[in-house]
């Protein structure tokens, strides 16, 4: 049986997972680095996908907006 190893419990939590990584590598090939809204298909890339790579500090928004601070730009 596999010993219980934390660390490795949390490292793994800490990596993208495949939509998210998707997302992510989307960013290299854009200028400035900036992540699209819409996928290479044309769909809005969901937006958990989206606040979660901010959550972890993988990506940040483009402008802060104070008016409608809910929009993802």
């Amino acid at each position: 049986m596999p010993k219980h190893d934390p660390d490795h419990e949390i490292a793994a939590a800490l990596r993208p997972t495949e939509p998210q990584r998707r997302y992510l590598e989307r960013g290299l090939t854009q200028p400035g680095g900036k992540l699209p809204l819409f996928d290479g298909e044309g769909r809005e890339v969901p937006v958990r996908t989206i606040q979660a790579c901010v959550a972890h500090g993988w990506a940040e928004p483009w402008v802060n907006n104070p008016i409608r601070p809910e929009w993802l730009v």
